[in-house]
């Protein structure tokens, strides 16, 4: 027995349906080895990552419609990876990351279920550089916001990782700290344009939800 519990479930993007395993609940945790605990994951995050959350799902509808041409695509902070499986399916050379110890399993296991061939992923944590991963021309989060230093970390990824012509897609379920990522990202020289999105069927106008779309050099 793994030490959590696991369903299926279908998500519609676009015309299609994904089947995705997912966390039973919220509510999970399972640290054998210690793993988690040692890269900063506590009990009480340990099953976020196990969850479509609605603005992972706005992502990745934003990635059945984005312009993949040429372009080498990261995924921070992936989780079930539905945004990845979404470019995967489309073609796109994209590679999924998240630090959590689980997240390749789901991944893979994900990708198997969709008849889709293996993602690339690596594992990364936002404070630990990883040079090996190289340079994108687009970077895409969803829910990534929800600590203050989290704009501060991201940004030092995107610092690492993007290329000087690069776009970066956030969806943002309204946690507050978009406007620190995005003075952390026009230090880099990035523009913003924000467009509102309802977050579930009760979100009413004004939407709390958000799509921020940053882009610099050319594509600004």
């Amino acid at each position: 027995m793994p030490g959590y519990h696991v369903r299926e479930i279908e998500h519609a993007i676009g015309d299609h349906r994904y089947r995705l395993r997912v966390l039973s609940d919220t509510q999970q945790f399972a640290d054998p080895d210690g793993h988690s605990e040692r890269i900063g994951i506590s009990s009480a995050q340990w099953s976020l990552f196990g969850q479509v959350w609605p603005a992972g799902a706005l992502l990745a509808q934003a990635m059945h419609e984005f312009d993949i041409d040429g372009k080498r695509i990261l995924e921070l902070g992936c989780g079930i990876g539905l945004a990845s499986l979404v470019l995967q399916r489309r073609g796109a050379d994209v590679v999924a990351s998240d630090a959590h110890p689980l997240a390749e399993v789901f991944l893979a296991y994900n990708a198997a279920l969709n008849e889709l061939p293996a993602l690339h992923y690596r594992q990364l944590r936002w404070d630990k550089p990883l040079h090996t991963l190289g340079t994108f021309d687009a970077v895409i989060l969803s829910d990534v916001l929800y600590e203050r230093d989290h704009a501060e970390l991201i940004g030092a990824v995107i610092a690492r990782h993007a290329r000087p012509d690069a776009e970066v897609l956030v969806a943002d379920p309204g946690r507050g700290n978009s406007a620190r990522l995005s003075r952390v990202l026009a230090e880099q020289g990035f523009t913003v344009e924000s467009n509102l999105h309802p977050m579930d069927d009760d979100d009413l106008p004004p939407y709390r939800g958000r799509l921020l779309h940053y882009r610099r050099g050319r594509l600004a």
